[in-house]
């Protein structure tokens, strides 16, 4: 019954902002480390970013390091990425990852597209 459903991925200009939302499910929140990943058409799925469980600490992708924000509020069961300056090299499916800190269980989400185009 776990679930992870993303939400807020859309098509914008080179340059511009979105905010993805990961919202959780059938798990305790505060237990899992939260990722988001992208998979690019004909390209590996990769790490983006990551946040600890309580939010201490956070790490990107050298390629989004300074333009994307990973934040997390448990109270919500939420994870977000803030993406500004977006270029097309962002364009992918961007999925939301939850590992149990401790157990070590996976879960994904489906995704939700990004499309970063002029």
């Amino acid at each position: 019954q776990v679930q992870l459903v993303e939400s807020g991925g859309d098509l914008v200009q080179p340059g511009g902002s979105l905010r993805l939302s990961c919202a959780a499910s059938g798990l305790t929140f505060s237990s899992y480390v939260m990722s988001w990943y992208r998979q690019a058409p004909v390209k590996e799925r990769e790490l983006v970013a990551t946040i600890t469980t309580y939010g201490g600490n956070t790490n990107y992708v050298d390629a989004v390091q300074g333009r994307f924000a990973i934040s997390r509020d448990n109270a919500k069961n939420t994870v977000y990425l803030q993406m500004n300056s977006l270029k097309p090299e962002d364009t992918a499916v961007y999925y939301c990852n939850a590992r149990h800190q401790i157990l070590g269980a996976t879960y994904w989400g489906q995704g939700t597209q990004v499309t970063v185009s002029s």
